[in-house]
């Protein structure tokens, strides 16, 4: 049953799994492991709906390339499925095969263990567990790109799918409004002994599990981690440990314009680039987004921008707004957009400021920082695209001098796929969580979401997130 923690204070004295964010893995988690019979405790930060007071908590100031983290995220019952656009393209072998081309390991699970998740993961999202991932063109000449391959979710909004099982589960609580703001962590027997909750107005108490899992996104992940005292006087959380780092994002870098050969389709198309292409320029994997100007739309990655603008334009004025739309020139017949890449960066990382929300946690701030090797994957992109599309005579290209100059800032925006922050690794001067998603020196709390990926690839997250949730519910049903 959901209840309103502001309201109702009925939380029990303890129970086998107690989970920290009711997000698209939060509330896949709760209903697995309820499902096998185990008492399960569900909370949520926000409450049904979006609210400011909620909302505000996720302020965090960045430093570095631009974020977004407050916009991008939301912070109520069904976490950011609420904004969704629905994409969904899995991990490929690829991508847990070989290593990325920097000082840190790759994927320390095979990808059998997420392929095994899929189906499962497709039917969560309402796909049918047979479907194939399909192209919508044609793949290019040459062994550098290939045709993309995803599949549209309707979006599923989590909190609506699963309103009823979240009421009527038997073994599952779930609270709203009911805030995580530490994690007792005891030395002794390397166990969290137990969280504290509280409500808007910083009424607490202390909850008890016998296992812990931090489901509340990358950012927050690493924040509550940090944020703990007695993880950071027990040596799980220090100042040259992987809590925080490598926080990764999806490049969505403008390389340019287009302009298709008379007789071409006036069609969009996606590309991908191929194993073969990674391996020769020792680049990030990337999507390639040819779209005509006449066909911008707004879902998938152009939903993203379009919340950004939605937020930046209401401070700006009328006469501004009609200048900036009567010098506005579409060149040639389309753009080019990306979804690429970015390798784990040490210098890329969530860290605390010394502002604390209204709660009393430090907040968290964001520095967003690419390496050369980025840079390198961007100009490899780009130059090959533009030279198969000439190639295979679709047509021209022009590309931004930001993408084959390196003096020159990227025109880039982020995704709104956060990732990272507590990486996945077979040892702790790797990552924070081990192949299960224990936290290293921890023996009771895991982490879920994509705050534990490795490597982030060029696919959105929501698939392998909940092809690791799946994992994840499985190892712990085998141990609690």
């Amino acid at each position: 049953m959901i209840k309103d923690y502001q309201s109702q204070k009925e939380l029990r004295e303890a129970y086998d799994i107690c989970i920290i964010g009711a997000g698209p893995a939060g509330i896949t988690l709760a209903l697995r492991l309820a499902g096998q019979g185990r008492q399960v405790l569900l909370l949520e930060g926000g409450g049904r709906e979006y609210s400011q007071d909620s909302q505000d908590l996720y302020q965090c100031p960045s430093t570095g390339l631009e974020v977004y983290a407050e916009e991008t995220r939301l912070r109520y019952l069904g976490g950011t499925s609420n904004h969704w656009s629905g994409r969904c393209r899995p991990f490929e072998a690829s991508d847990f095969n070989t290593g990325p081309p920097v000082r840190l390991p790759g994927w320390p699970i095979a990808f059998a263990e997420m392929q095994r998740h899929l189906a499962e993961a497709m039917a969560i999202v309402d796909l049918a567990p047979n479907a194939s991932f399909k192209a919508i063109n044609a793949s290019l000449d040459g062994a550098d790109f290939e045709a993309d391959r995803f599949l549209l979710s309707p979006p599923t909004r989590f909190a609506t799918k699963y309103a009823r099982e979240l009421n009527e589960t038997e073994g599952l609580e779930v609270f709203i409004h009911c805030n995580c703001v530490d994690l007792e962590f005891d030395s002794g027997t390397g166990r969290i002994a137990a969280i504290v909750v509280s409500d808007y107005q910083q009424r607490r108490e202390r909850v008890k599990a016998r296992q812990f899992i931090l489901a509340t996104g990358a950012i927050e992940n690493a924040r509550q981690l940090l944020n703990s005292e007695s993880l950071a006087a027990g040596g799980i959380v220090t100042e040259g440990g992987l809590v925080g780092k490598c926080f990764m994002e999806h490049l969505n870098v403008e390389l340019g314009t287009f302009i298709l050969k008379d007789g071409q389709e006036k069609n969009s198309r996606e590309y991908f680039t191929t194993d073969a292409f990674v391996a020769q320029h020792r680049a990030g994997k990337g999507n390639v987004a040819i779209s005509l100007v006449s066909e911008v739309k707004t879902y998938g990655r152009t939903a993203a921008i379009k919340s950004f603008f939605e937020n930046l334009i209401c401070d700006i004025g009328v006469e501004q707004k009609i200048e900036f739309i009567t010098k506005f020139d579409c060149p040639g017949d389309g753009v080019i957009g990306t979804l690429i890449e970015q390798f784990p960066n040490l210098n890329s990382r969530v860290s605390l400021g010394p502002e604390r929300d209204a709660l009393g946690m430090r907040k968290a701030t964001v520095h967003w920082e690419l390496s050369p090797a980025d840079r390198d994957t961007v100009k490899s992109i780009g130059l090959e695209m533009a030279k198969c599309f000439a190639d295979t005579g679709l047509g021209l290209v022009k590309l931004e001098q930001c993408v084959y100059d390196e003096t020159v800032p990227l025109k880039l925006n982020p995704h709104a796929h956060h990732m990272g922050t507590t990486r996945m690794a077979s040892a702790p001067e790797f990552g924070v969580v081990d192949e299960n998603c224990k936290v290293f020196g921890v023996e009771n709390l895991h982490i879920a979401g994509s705050s534990v990926f490795a490597t982030g690839g060029a696919s959105n997250p929501t698939m392998p997130l909940l092809q690791l949730t799946l994992r994840l519910a499985e190892h712990i049903n085998s141990i609690s």
